[in-house]
C-alpha cells in the first residue's frame, strides 16, 4: 500500500494525521501569543460559555467586576485568544482565555494545533457539563507534546446548590434547620464530586486515553486560595493551585520554591 492510500485508509476510518510543528512554525506561534521568556503562559480551553474568564480572574486574584478583571457573560464569537498578565508584578504568569471549538470553524484535530497551544507551559482543559471531541483532542496532543495538562470541572458551588434543591432544599426557607441543611450540603457536595469523577474516567476510557485526575473546583474558593486565605468549603482548589506551579517550575528545572 502506498503512502497516499494508508493515508486515505486512516481518513475513512477516522484517523486523523498527526502535525507537529517545524521551528519556524513554532516561533510563529511564540510571537502570536507575544511569548515572553521568563514567563509562564498558561492556557485556558473550553467551550463557550464553559467559565473560562471567571476562572482566569480567580487565577490572578481578582473578582468578575474588579478593575484589569477578564470580561464575563460576553458571547464568545472570536477567533482571537484573550492575553491576561497576573496583576501581581511578583508573579511571572500570563494567562490566555482560547476561544471555543464550537465557536471556530475548525475541526476538533485541527484545533491544538490552528491555536498553537503547542507553545504553552501547562493547558487547563474547563468543562462544565460534559467532554467534547475538542477536549480529548487536547488531552492527546498534550501528551504527545508533554504539555502538563488539568481537566477542571467548573462551578461547583452552583452544581452543588442545584443538587440540594432537587434533593428537597428550600433556599427561602428561614426555619430550615442548620443541622439538615448541612447534612444535605455534604451529601450533595460528595454525590457531585463522585459523579464528576465516574463521568471523566468513562470519558477518558472512551477516548482510548489514560484515566487522571479531575480537579473540581468554585471560582469563589479559588480566588481565596490564591489570596492566601482559608476557604471553608475546599475541593481540589488547592490542590489545583499547588499542581499546576509545581509542574510549571519542575519543568523548567526549578524546584526549590515549589508549592508544598
Amino acid at each position: 500500500m502506498s503512502a497516499k492510500e494508508e493515508i486515505e485508509k486512516q481518513w475513512k476510518e477516522g484517523i486523523r494525521p498527526i502535525v507537529v510543528p517545524n521551528l519556524v512554525e513554532r516561533e510563529i506561534a511564540k510571537r502570536r501569543v507575544q511569548y515572553t521568556e521568563g514567563l509562564f503562559h498558561f492556557a485556558v480551553a473550553g467551550v463557550a460559555g464553559s467559565g473560562k474568564s471567571s476562572l482566569i480572574n480567580a487565577f490572578r486574584g481578582l473578582r468578575n467586576r474588579e478593575a484589569g478583571a477578564a470580561a464575563t457573560g460576553i458571547t464568545e464569537m472570536t477567533s482571537v485568544f484573550d492575553r491576561y498578565p497576573d496583576p501581581d508584578p511578583q508573579q511571572p504568569v500570563v494567562w490566555y482565555d482560547i476561544p471555543g471549538a464550537n465557536t471556530l470553524n475548525i475541526p476538533d484535530w485541527q484545533y491544538f494545533n490552528a491555536q498553537s497551544l503547542y507553545v504553552f507551559d501547562c493547558i487547563i482543559v474547563l468543562f462544565d457539563n460534559r467532554f467534547t471531541m475538542t477536549d480529548i483532542a487536547i488531552l492527546g496532543n498534550c501528551a504527545r507534546f508533554r504539555i502538563p495538562c488539568y481537566i477542571v470541572r467548573s462551578k461547583a458551588d452552583q452544581h452543588i446548590r442545584n443538587m440540594m434543591k432537587e434533593m428537597g432544599y428550600n433556599s427561602d426557607n428561614e426555619d430550615s434547620d442548620p443541622g439538615s441543611r448541612n447534612r444535605l450540603y455534604r451529601e450533595a457536595r460528595q454525590h457531585f464530586i463522585d459523579e464528576t469523577r465516574r463521568n471523566v474516567r468513562t470519558n477518558l476510557e472512551n477516548a482510548n486515553l489514560p484515566d487522571r485526575r479531575v480537579y473540581i473546583v468554585s471560582n469563589d474558593t479559588l480566588l481565596s486560595v490564591i489570596r492566601g486565605e482559608t476557604p471553608r468549603r475546599a475541593i481540589d482548589e488547592i490542590e489545583l493551585r499547588r499542581d499546576i506551579v509545581n509542574h510549571a517550575l519542575a519543568r523548567r528545572g526549578i524546584v526549590s520554591n515549589a508549592l508544598p
